[in-house]
């Protein structure tokens, strides 16, 4: 912990508490507001202007005010730069806690997103939040799969994750889902380290085109047998090659100790997503980058991903679209691509169709209001102050 860092208030003194343990407080503090800052940075992402509520206001019953889209994006900017230096090191804390680097990431896909949020562009701040994480000493992993396994908790590359296990963090959503709903045709569940699949989770056709038609790249991980590419009909499993991206199963063998409730965690932060943030800010005119590195950092992954330097670009290849298209290879079914296709304006509209896009089986161009989710109705009921997004 940096010893600049602000304690809490002298009150814990009052009350008992030695100075260790209010420096360990303070710490505490400051991670608890990295994670109100994430939350409120998924608000800003999926819903732009949302209720908004801290410590300033008042205990007891009130209607939260309606914060705008650039004033929440300045919120979360400022939580995250005053925190900065409170929490420890990179790759010092416990895992599973927030340190350093995690608040730089988020800084780093908080300005790569700045456009879209209406703080306009801020592309050179991508690229130092994104440098910090890439000097800060972690290491990518050699093996692409085992950040997607039982124990991925020992992967390289992972710079924060949510912990899962079969035993003491048990969900419906998080990797149960994940894994539980990639799994059904003729595929057999225990390969996956669970004891049943729920047929549901596929991939588009369009996506499965991003990878070369051999197996040379090895995040291409598709179970094709009994499956057709196409999705005549998004009701049946064997429509569309299902994904075996995730696993309850560890990469020294055997399984996870639950069939239904996976021990594999979930990645939120990869060094990888830093290398690929730094390379699109560079080519959108960021400063302080090059594009020679830039170009070392892609080939990097794709090292990785290949086993050998087979599938390197050369400086004529990394383009604005390249980079959306290995954000894909690297990062699905990881919660980016929405985020992606949004800032690369392909997410609505016509220009970019897949399969069931607009709910039509060829794909048709959509209203841009779906660039945003609607405020539930629940919440719209419930509280007079706020204003539906436009379009609902």
């Amino acid at each position: 912990m940096n010893s600049s860092a602000k304690l809490p208030p002298p009150r814990l003194t009052d009350r008992g508490f030695s100075a260790s343990q209010i420096s360990t407080i303070g710490l505490y503090r400051s991670e608890a507001r990295f994670l109100r800052a994430f939350s409120y940075y998924h608000a800003l992402d999926m819903f732009g202007s949302v209720p908004f509520v801290t410590e300033e206001d008042a205990v007891g019953s009130f209607l939260p005010e309606q914060i705008s889209r650039t004033d929440l994006f300045d919120y979360v900017e400022s939580e995250l730069l005053a925190i900065e230096d409170e929490l420890m090191a990179p790759k010092t804390n416990v895992y599973g806690r927030i340190d350093q680097a995690s608040a730089w990431m988020l800084l780093a896909r908080l300005y790569l997103n700045a456009e879209v949020y209406g703080a306009g562009a801020k592309y050179t701040e991508t690229i130092t939040y994104a440098k910090k994480v890439i000097d800060a000493g972690f290491t990518l992993e050699d093996n692409y799969a085992k950040m997607f396994m039982a124990d991925n908790h020992a992967a390289n590359g992972i710079i924060f994750a949510i912990p899962y296990d079969g035993t003491n963090t048990k969900t419906w959503g998080g990797t149960t889902f994940i894994i539980n709903a990639q799994v059904g045709g003729s595929m057999l569940p225990a390969d996956y380290g669970i004891s049943g699949g729920w047929w549901g989770l596929r991939a588009k056709p369009q996506f499965v085109d991003k990878f070369p038609t051999d197996n040379s790249d090895k995040r291409k991980m598709f179970y094709t047998a009994g499956q057709t590419k196409d999705i005549a009909d998004m009701f049946n499993f064997n429509n569309g090659y299902a994904v075996m991206k995730w696993k309850n199963v560890k990469s020294t063998g055997g399984a996870g100790v639950d069939g239904t409730h996976p021990d594999t965690d979930q990645p939120i932060f990869r060094l990888a997503d830093a290398y690929l943030m730094y390379a699109e800010a560079v080519l959108r005119g960021g400063t302080g980058g090059t594009n020679g590195d830039a170009l070392n950092y892609v080939n990097a992954i794709r090292t990785k991903a290949y086993g050998s330097t087979a599938g390197n670009i050369n400086s004529a290849a990394l383009t604005l679209a390249f980079i959306l298209d290995e954000r894909a290879r690297e990062f699905y079914w990881e919660g980016y691509r929405r985020t992606d296709l949004i800032r690369y304006g392909l997410f609505t509209g016509g220009t970019y169709l897949w399969e069931w896009k607009g709910g039509v089986k060829a794909g048709v161009a959509t209203d841009s209001k779906y660039n945003l989710y609607p405020i539930p109705d629940a919440d719209m009921g419930a509280n007079p102050n706020l204003e539906q997004n436009t379009g609902y």
